[in-house]
């Protein structure tokens, strides 16, 4: 996806090339991968003669985003402060990214709660010596 974001549209073959200097992916694999983002809809294709032209279907910022989500939706929200916690201590930041992390943080802190709850699915908490609002 970060070639086709890169160039906006981009050939099979220019797919190819990127990802086996990058991956040394053979170009079955590719191919195969290529597909499968076609299939899950984040890829359009059109065809210009031989060639296959592919162009995203969603920008690299909503796709950020939306993994994010997805990923937070998925773990209980007493771990979301400790995921954000390591992403930003993995993260190389520049000194205007950590003043837009110290505003949005002062802006939190109106908000924050003396103890986040817990939201697991019966059968699949993992947090210990806290009563879950799923009521197990």
């Amino acid at each position: 996806m970060r070639v086709v974001w890169a160039q906006n549209t981009v050939t099979s073959k220019e797919i190819r090339e990127t990802l086996q200097q990058k991956r040394d992916w053979k170009p079955a694999t590719t191919k195969t991968f290529i597909g499968r983002l076609v299939k899950k809809g984040m890829l359009h294709t059109e065809t210009d003669g031989k060639k296959f032209i592919y162009s995203a279907t969603i920008n690299e910022s909503e796709f950020i985003k939306s993994t994010l989500y997805e990923t937070f939706d998925n773990i209980c929200n007493k771990d979301v402060g400790n995921t954000i916690v390591d992403l930003i201590s993995k993260a190389t930041l520049s000194f205007q990214d950590i003043e837009k992390l110290e505003k949005a943080l002062k802006m939190k802190k109106k908000d924050a709660v003396e103890e986040v709850p817990c939201n697991c699915v019966p059968g699949q908490c993992k947090c210990k010596g806290h009563t879950c609002s799923s009521g197990h």
